[in-house]
C-alpha cells in the first residue's frame, strides 16, 4: 500500500508504483492518492487531500478522518507486506501506528521536514518505522544518528527529468507554443489555497511583464489534480490575455522556460534542476504564517536555499509577495548577466548533490526486499 496525501507526494507515489509494476507485474498495489498512482497501476481507496496549514485543515477535519477510516479498513482487509508512507506525516503517523500492530513493514518515503519543525517527530518515526528512504542529501544523518535504518535516495524530480526528450526548442512546440519566442512559466501551487492567494499576483505580474518584455510568452501549468472548474473565470481571462494554460505538464513547462515564478514547494526544485532562473513566492493565512513564524525553525522556505544553506533565490512571502517586488527581480534576472549566472552556477552545485541517483528504482528495490521478493 502506498499513500500520499498532497501533489508531489503523489507524483512520487506514481513514479514507484510504476516501478514496482515494471519489476513485479504481478503485485497488487493499493493507496491513497490521485489520477497519477490510478495510471500507474495503483488501486485507489480514497483520494489525496488539499488541506495545508493550520485554518485549513480545521476545514477539512471530516474528510481526513473518513480516508483515515478507508485506509485503516484497507490495511485490515488486504494486510499489505509493505506499507509505503509518502510524506503527509500527522495522517501517516497515525496510520503507521496501526499497520505497527498488525505486523506490517513500514518504509517511510521522503522525511517530514522535522529539519524545520518538530524535531522530537523523529523518535516517533525511529519507534514506528523498519526504513526511511529520504530524497534530501542532509537528511540522512539526521535520523542514522539516532539509530533508523536510513538512505540518501536521491530525488524522484531527477526520475521524471530524465523522461524529456526534446530540446527547450522543441518542447515549446509540443506544448503548442512558439518554438521562438522566450517563455515565462508561472506555477501557482497545487492546494486550492495556494492557487486562490497566488494566481492574482501571477495575474498581475503578466500584466505588467508582458509591456516590458514583449517578446515573451506566458504558460501555467496548473497541477494535475487541480479542478480547473473552480477558476474557470480566472483562466478565461489569462487564455484571453494569451496565456497557455495546461495541467500536469509542469515539468515539460519548465523546460521549455527562460525563466519562471513559483510557489514554494517541489516545482521549484524541478525548476533548479532544469536550469531555469526563478522567484518563489507563498502566501498562506493570517493565522497560519502567525503560528509558522511562532513554530518553525530555518531562515528558508524555498528547496534550492534549504539545501544550500543560503540564498540562492529570492523569496518572497506574505506581503512581499507582490506583483512588484516580483517584477523587480525577474527584471534583475533577464538584464544582468553576472546575477543570472551566479544563480545557476549555484544550480548546479545542487544538481551534482543528486547526480546519479535513481529514487523511485532505488525504493522500488527496498519494498521489494522488504516483502521477500525481488526483482
Amino acid at each position: 500500500m502506498i499513500v500520499a496525501g498532497e501533489t508531489s507526494g503523489e507524483l512520487y507515489g506514481a513514479l514507484l508504483a510504476s516501478s514496482l509494476r515494471r519489476k513485479r507485474p504481478d503485485l497488487t498495489i493499493t493507496g491513497i492518492g490521485g489520477q497519477r498512482m490510478k495510471e500507474a497501476g495503483v488501486n485507489l481507496i480514497a483520494g489525496i487531500s488539499s488541506a495545508f496549514g493550520f485554518s485549513e485543515v480545521l476545514s477539512s477535519v471530516s474528510e481526513l478522518k473518513k480516508t483515515f477510516n478507508k485506509a485503516v479498513e484497507a490495511l485490515v482487509r488486504d494486510r499489505p507486506t509493505v506499507l509505503v508512507l509518502i510524506d503527509y506525516p500527522d495522517f501517516n503517523l497515525r496510520l503507521a501506528e496501526k499497520a505497527k500492530k498488525m505486523g506490517i513493514k513500514i518504509l517511510y518515503y521522503v522525511s517530514p521536514q522535522v529539519w524545520v519543525w518538530r524535531r522530537k517527530r523523529i523518535y516517533k518515526i525511529a519507534r514506528l518505522v523498519d526504513k526511511m528512504a529520504v530524497i534530501l542529501p542532509f537528511e540522512e544523518k539526521i535520523y542514522t544518528d539516532i539509530g533508523v535504518d536510513c538512505e540518501f535516495v536521491g530525488h524522484p524530480v531527477m526520475d521524471e527529468l530524465r523522461s524529456l526528450k526534446a530540446d527547450k526548442k522543441g518542447i515549446r512546440e509540443s506544448l503548442g507554443l512558439n518554438p521562438e519566442s522566450p517563455l515565462l512559466a508561472l506555477l501557482p501551487g497545487s492546494r486550492p489555497d495556494e492557487i486562490n492567494r497566488l494566481l492574482p499576483v501571477m495575474t498581475e505580474v503578466i500584466s505588467v511583464f508582458k509591456k516590458e518584455f514583449p517578446d515573451f510568452q506566458f504558460c501555467i501549468p496548473f497541477a494535475p489534480n487541480t479542478d480547473l472548474d473552480t477558476y474557470r473565470s480566472q483562466v478565461r481571462d489569462l487564455r484571453k490575455e494569451g496565456v497557455l494554460i495546461n495541467q500536469g505538464k509542469s515539468v515539460e513547462v519548465l523546460a521549455a522556460s527562460d525563466c519562471a515564478v513559483i510557489a514554494s514547494g517541489t516545482a521549484s526544485l524541478q525548476a533548479v534542476l532544469q536550469d531555469v532562473p526563478i522567484v518563489v513566492i507563498y502566501k498562506v493565512t493570517g493565522l497560519t504564517y502567525l503560528i509558522g513564524r511562532l513554530v518553525l525553525k530555518g531562515e528558508h522556505i524555498s528547496l534550492a536555499n534549504i539545501i544550500s544553506g543560503r540564498e540562492v533565490v529570492q523569496e518572497f512571502i506574505q506581503d512581499r509577495a507582490s506583483a512588484k517586488n516580483v517584477m523587480d527581480e525577474l527584471r534583475k534576472i533577464l538584464t544582468d548577466s553576472g546575477y543570472r549566472d551566479g544563480m545557476l552556477s549555484s544550480f548546479a552545485m545542487i544538481r551534482d548533490m543528486f547526480s546519479g541517483r535513481r529514487a523511485s528504482e532505488r525504493v522500488s528495490d527496498m519494498v521489494l526486499a522488504m516483502a521477500g521478493t525481488r526483482e
